[in-house]
């Protein structure tokens, strides 16, 4: 099975993310949005891995999806809610059944009611 990278906007996006996986998976922050040069530069190392990112539901996560839509159209978008706006402020529970259902592993004690 290929490796996966998830990238994310920011550092709070992969502080609210990191702790609900238990499989050790690069996070990589893009810190906003980026030109396609940078982005590229970003995920080189990366080439051989399977893409997934997970932008906030606002303008700059819509700009983002696009980019990666164009540069990476094998890349796999993975959403929040647009009533949480901003990864970081998604509840961890349900960035938990986001990640699940695209196949991450993920601490079942976010399953626990």
């Amino acid at each position: 099975m290929p490796e996966k990278v998830l990238i994310v906007e920011g550092r709070q996006d992969k502080l609210q993310i990191a702790p609900l996986l238990t499989e050790s998976i690069p996070i990589i922050c893009t810190n906003g949005t980026i030109s396609a040069s940078k982005l590229e530069e970003l995920l080189t190392p990366y080439e051989q891995y399977d893409l997934y990112t997970l932008f906030d539901e606002d303008y700059s996560g819509d700009r983002l999806r696009a980019l990666m839509k164009k540069e990476y159209p094998e890349a796999y978008h993975l959403r929040t809610l647009s009533l949480y706006r901003q990864v970081e402020t998604t509840p961890r529970k349900y960035l938990a059944r986001v990640l699940l259902a695209a196949d991450f592993e993920i601490d079942p004690a976010y399953f626990i009611e």
